[in-house]
């Protein structure tokens, strides 16, 4: 009962914040990663988690590919990542009134799933926010998961970073779905743990996105098998 009724307190006050985080991001068009990383550390606060970083961030690494299971996601990255990062995500969610404009403030990408040439949007706005010095980010899984296991990797994340020879580091998250469950309407306190993995060039590997897969199920296996200590 009482982690239903965090998680309404949570996704209310998520909503409200977020609204007002985008009309300061309009404002202040020159300062919306830093609107935005306090915004996470507020969120940290409020959900109350603690975030566990292991692993190394490569400063270097030019797309970040992260298993999805939660919103919380993005607040920890947003959180603990150093640089602005520009999400890549589904239209439909730069489509929800005035909830929308999260994605077009901060001039993130927004795709459209089911056009096979959103690709090439993809590969043409990528190299315009990496040029501006930022670090592209997406969930190759393309929807949340369970957080047990990861789901099919979409072919889109292998396509960009050939393009575009982008140096790749995966990062797998976990109990983030522990923290606020918005499917199952759940919310409670606790640790997140965030692991980054080893950077990867695919002009070095054939086969790269399916051997990155394996070690981030390997990661990910590892975590939760030692879970109690992000209780």
């Amino acid at each position: 009962m009482l982690s239903r009724i965090k998680a309404v307190f949570i996704l209310i006050e998520f909503v409200i914040t977020v609204l007002i985080i985008i009309v300061l991001m309009y404002i202040f068009r020159d300062k919306t990663y830093a609107i935005r990383q306090r915004w996470a550390k507020m969120q940290s606060f409020l959900m109350g988690f603690n975030v566990i970083q292991k692993g190394e961030i490569d400063k270097d690494a030019q797309l970040l590919l992260l298993n999805h299971q939660s919103l919380v996601d993005i607040v920890v990255l947003e959180m603990i990542y150093g640089k602005d990062l520009c999400w890549i995500a589904k239209e439909e969610i730069a489509k929800i009134p005035l909830f929308g404009h999260i994605i077009n403030a901060p001039k993130m990408i927004a795709i459209d799933r089911k056009d096979k040439r959103s690709i090439i949007k993809i590969i043409k706005e990528s190299k315009d926010r990496l040029s501006k010095g930022r670090v592209i980010a997406m969930f190759p899984e393309g929807t949340r998961g369970d957080g047990a296991k990861l789901l099919k990797f979409q072919s889109g994340g292998k396509i960009l970073a050939e393009k575009l020879n982008l140096k790749v580091q995966p990062v797998i998250l976990t109990n983030t779905r522990t923290i606020l469950d918005s499917q199952k309407f759940r919310a409670k306190s606790g640790n997140v743990s965030v692991t980054f993995l080893d950077t990867i060039t695919p002009s070095d590997d054939e086969q790269w996105y399916e051997k990155m897969k394996d070690k981030m199920e390997e990661c990910l296996k590892h975590e939760l098998a030692n879970n109690s200590s992000h209780r």
